[in-house]
């Protein structure tokens, strides 16, 4: 009897939420010390920074310690594992000149540049090459603003909401750009070599 062809498993990383592509090896970290997902090799230092164990790595009591230093709110600010916070997209004396959108899109640069995010955004631009980016606030009083990184086969959307606890989530992700609204397709910021977002204002 003739067996039927196994169809390839398809590995999703946990981290970017990115199906690994053909040949592309996924790693095995364990978020909470039993279960195990897959994480992408772009990702794998965010979830070791997140305090997931890797699979096959000796369990020890360093990791529970990672995960509380990381939950002291105001204090995790100062966590020198963050991105630098000293490199604000716009010096203060220009952002003072800026209007109130152009203030919103550097602010929520300059968090999205903080966040994890960034670093799985440029892993991610090192296999894919350089994206298209924009930022867009949102209408109403919350405050939020979308971040849009494109290719022409993944995209990814986060909020920006600048006075949440979480400023920055995953919010959206998609593999045709057909899939955006046009409100999002008006590419106006970049993303460095980095995963440095920038938005593109002209005074800058």
């Amino acid at each position: 009897m003739r067996q039927l062809a196994r169809q390839p498993v398809k590995h999703i990383c946990a981290v970017c939420e990115r199906t690994l592509l053909t040949g592309e090896r996924a790693l095995r970290f364990s978020p909470n010390g039993e279960d195990f997902v897959d994480v992408c090799p772009l990702c794998q230092e965010i979830a070791i920074e997140h305090g997931w164990i890797k699979e096959g790595s000796p369990t020890t009591p360093t990791v529970p310690n990672q995960r509380r230093r990381r939950r002291r709110g105001l204090a995790s600010l100062f966590d020198p594992r963050r991105q630098p916070p000293d490199d604000p997209v716009v010096a203060e004396p220009i952002l003072r000149r800026l209007s109130a959108r152009e203030q919103q899109m550097v602010e929520a640069a300059d968090i999205f540049n903080a966040s994890d995010y960034r670093r799985t955004v440029g892993g991610i631009a090192k296999s894919l090459g350089e994206p298209r980016a924009s930022i867009v606030p949102l209408s109403g009083v919350s405050g939020e603003l979308v971040v849009t990184v494109a290719w022409d086969i993944s995209w990814y959307q986060y909020r920006v909401t600048p006075d949440s606890a979480q400023p920055v989530k995953l919010a959206e992700r998609g593999h045709e750009l057909a899939e955006l609204d046009a409100t999002y397709q008006r590419w106006n910021a970049s993303i460095e070599n980095d995963g440095r977002l920038v938005p593109e204002i002209e005074r800058l």
